[in-house]
């Protein structure tokens, strides 16, 4: 009878990935040190691999600004449309090259390479790939599991020059170098707290995890310190996931661009936002009976009066029709709503989600119409092929005044075609 072969997983995960993404379309940025800013251009939330050494994550703009200016970084607000489509493209390349994959976050995933003869030469072959399709520099890390794979990428990214950028530890000598030579600190799912209680008893490197007792860390800590250990000992016991199920809740969120104090500007904030979370809604295939509106003024200026409030509201029907839904919000925020108050923030929150056919109604209870969901239909079908925003409610603004601060922001190279990337012939 044949053995089942050992699992082999590759960890393919993209190099500051959004720095990459902006320089994709920029060649003339291709050695300048690259920071990217969170919402309303607020803090760094991304860094190119030379700018690592003079900035920290999270530090505010306005702070760093002059320095920034001084050591020639260039900064870029946050241009989620232009990662969100590279990211689908990267995805789209590894789907097509591999058995089976699991996209763990926008920028990394988990693939099947179970039975490949030389496994080591096909992460060559997609991070060869993926650069030259998406303009996306990759690292590939490969392992018999899941911990293994995320430790040889992170080896491989850390040791670029003598890997290029693909490192295989399925060899027993490779690994072993690899966990002698990692800090139990830079192993996958081990926090600053679980560092220290760690190092208390002696587990100062990946190795000594991985020669821990197993059955003493899950007494003493949990079954997930457990499973990394055995994981680094060379035990799969984290297999590709499944599709998650789709979502109980659904909310959009975002801060505005400026504080607003008349009803009006709130009104097309809501409806912005309703319109993104139906997009969600519809994607899982879900129907909403309950919708949350709230808004907020800034809680952190002690010179501006404070103000929270929320409201429920229970639909006529279980839906996905945007029309009905923004309509129960804008109606809804009047409820909420207070003059006299500076509102940074608003909230829609889709509530009692459900699969269509899942709802306990009486015969007689109202359903939504079937030329509701064609109308639906139509709208994501446009959208889809022409870009988002394309087809939208008449209450949702182009460009509202009250949106994001990004001041900064690349171009939408790939999804506006009066913004395509011109070449020019000299």
């Amino acid at each position: 009878m044949a053995t089942k072969p050992a699992p082999v997983y590759g960890l393919i995960d993209c190099n500051s990935f959004y720095a990459s993404c902006e320089r994709v379309f920029r060649p003339d940025l291709a050695k300048v040190p690259i920071v990217v800013l969170s919402n309303n251009d607020g803090c760094v939330i991304a860094r190119s691999y030379d700018a690592k050494p003079h900035v920290k994550m999270g530090e505010p703009y306005f702070q760093i600004r002059h320095r920034l200016e001084q050591l020639g970084i260039v900064a870029f607000s946050s241009n989620y449309a232009l990662y969100g489509d590279l990211s689908e493209r990267v995805m789209s390349l590894i789907e097509s090259m591999v058995p089976a994959v699991e996209v763990y976050s926008i920028d990394e995933a988990f693939a099947d390479l179970t039975g490949i003869v030389d496994a080591t030469a096909t992460g060559r072959q997609l991070r060869s790939r993926i650069l030259q399709c998406s303009g996306i520099p990759v690292g590939v890390g490969i392992a018999h599991t899941k911990t293994l794979a995320k430790l040889a990428n992170h080896t491989a990214k850390r040791l670029q020059t003598h890997t290029g950028g693909v490192v295989n530890l399925c060899g027993d000598h490779e690994r072993d170098w690899v966990l002698r030579n990692t800090a139990v600190s830079e192993v996958w799912g081990i926090g600053r707290r679980m560092t220290v209680h760690l190092e208390s008893m002696g587990i100062r490197t990946a190795m000594d995890l991985a020669r821990a007792d197993p059955w003493m860390l899950r007494k003493k800590f949990s079954v997930v310190i457990e499973k990394t250990a055995r994981e680094l000992a060379g035990t799969s016991c984290l297999a590709l996931d499944e599709p998650d199920p789709p979502k109980q809740e659904i909310c959009c969120s975002r801060m505005f661009g400026k504080r607003l104090t008349e009803l009006a500007p709130i009104q097309e904030a809501v409806a912005t936002y309703m319109m993104r979370a139906s997009e969600k809604l519809r994607a899982q295939k879900s129907f909403c009976k309950k919708i949350r509106v709230s808004i907020r003024t800034g809680m952190f200026n002690p010179d501006e009066a404070k103000y929270a409030r929320g409201v429920v509201v229970t639909l006529p029907y279980p839906t996905d029709d945007v029309r009905l839904l923004t309509k129960a919000a804008v109606d809804a925020l009047g409820h909420v709503f207070q003059p006299g108050f500076k509102y940074s923030k608003a909230e829609v929150l889709l509530l009692d989600l459900r699969q269509p056919g899942e709802f306990s109604d009486d015969l007689f209870a109202v359903s939504q119409p079937a030329d509701a969901s064609k109308v639906m239909a139509v709208l994501d079908a446009i959208n889809g092929r022409w870009g988002r925003g394309t087809l939208r409610a008449a209450s949702v603004p182009r460009n509202p005044d009250w949106g994001m601060r990004r001041e900064m922001m690349s171009q939408s190279y790939t999804t506006k075609v009066d913004q395509l990337w011109r070449v020019s012939c000299q």
